[in-house]
């Protein structure tokens, strides 16, 4: 515990220094994940849709969701950070006994339930289980994401002691897999995460681990990867999933200007991706199709400026204008030709 309290000053640290050397101009970010994970395409397509009206969002790689919650906590001009559940009830467990902890939470919001993520343990073909990485080579995550906190707990709650549990991020950690350097390693995004989907991966010798232990389903819900979701999967392989949050801020409009106009921001998003909904299912990441806006983790709560945006009469403040209808060329061409020969 006190290991993962300094990782949060030491986050608190960073984000601080970074703000002192930030620009001044007001901007919106939203803090996601590494390049091929399932965050960083779940902010695309909501920066899509700010991007129809005109209203700039820029997203932001980051190691994950540790560092997601203390950026909207801490970090200037960030009114938007994707974290998993289980960060959320980490932090909220141990909020009241650590003052440093009530800290990182102060002030942070529930926006939107997102979708399940699956804990993904690609492993050795002869490992068959996760009580089997005992004494294995591991790879757990960067600190500050989502992926070591949760590997280090499923570890811990089932007592397994690896050899080494490496901080690698799954970028890093595939290959070396691949290569015979480490046995397994952990990866939480949502299926279908594209890291695995195109990779060149051989089922005869890797696979995705069962995860059923009955300790882990007081903290994570059951659920299934269906056959054929990768290359290298044959079967439907049975294991958990922890919910990924969309995070925002508490802004008070009456506070600045700073406040003002960030509150105004998170209640614009957070009307266009309620209205919006149906085209991020059709067109964005998969993972939309699963979303239940009414999942609320257990003891957060919706920022008040989010149900501002929700209002019946609240009005996005678009900035695009509508792009002006296409003329075609043979229509144009007859029309002219019409009007000379009248004459």
């Amino acid at each position: 515990m006190k290991a993962f309290i300094f990782r949060i000053a030491a986050v608190l640290l960073a984000v601080f220094t970074a703000n002192l050397a930030g620009a001044q101009e007001f901007e919106r970010n939203i803090m996601t994940g590494g390049p091929t994970g399932t965050y960083i395409q779940i902010g695309r397509d909501i920066a899509g849709l700010g991007a129809q009206c005109g209203l700039t969002l820029n997203v932001v790689e980051s190691a994950g969701s540790l560092e997601n919650f203390i950026g909207v906590r801490k970090r200037r001009n960030t009114q938007f950070g994707i974290v998993q559940s289980d960060v959320l009830e980490y932090l909220k467990t141990f909020e009241k006994g650590d003052a440093e902890v009530q800290d990182a939470v102060r002030g942070v919001k529930i926006m939107f339930p997102l979708y399940d993520e699956e804990v993904h343990v690609l492993a050795r073909a002869d490992i068959a289980g996760v009580r089997d990485l005992a004494g294995k080579k591991v790879a757990v995550g960067v600190q500050d994401s989502g992926t070591f906190l949760t590997a280090s707990l499923v570890l811990d709650i089932l007592q397994v002691k690896a050899a080494e549990r490496l901080p690698l991020n799954p970028d890093q950690a595939l290959p070396k897999l691949l290569s015979g350097e480490i046995d397994a390693f952990f990866y939480v995004a949502g299926a279908p995460a594209s890291l695995f989907k195109d990779a060149e991966i051989d089922p005869a010798q890797f696979h995705l681990l069962p995860i059923t232990e009955a300790p882990l389903l007081a903290t994570y819900t059951k659920a299934t990867i269906p056959a054929g979701t990768y290359g290298f999967q044959t079967d439907a392989v049975d294991l958990i999933a922890v919910k990924a949050v969309l995070m925002t801020y508490d802004y008070d409009p009456a506070r600045n200007a700073y406040h003002r106009e960030s509150c105004a921001s998170v209640s614009d998003f957070s009307n266009l991706i309620v209205t919006g909904l149906d085209t991020l299912k059709e067109t964005g990441h998969p993972k939309w199709k699963t979303v239940d806006l009414t999942a609320i983790p257990p003891g957060w709560q919706i920022g008040a400026c989010v149900k501002a945006g929700l209002a019946l009469d609240y009005t996005p403040r678009c900035t695009a204008k509508p792009e002006p209808a296409e003329t075609g060329g043979n229509e144009e061409y007859l029309d002219l030709l019409k009007k000379r020969l009248s004459e």
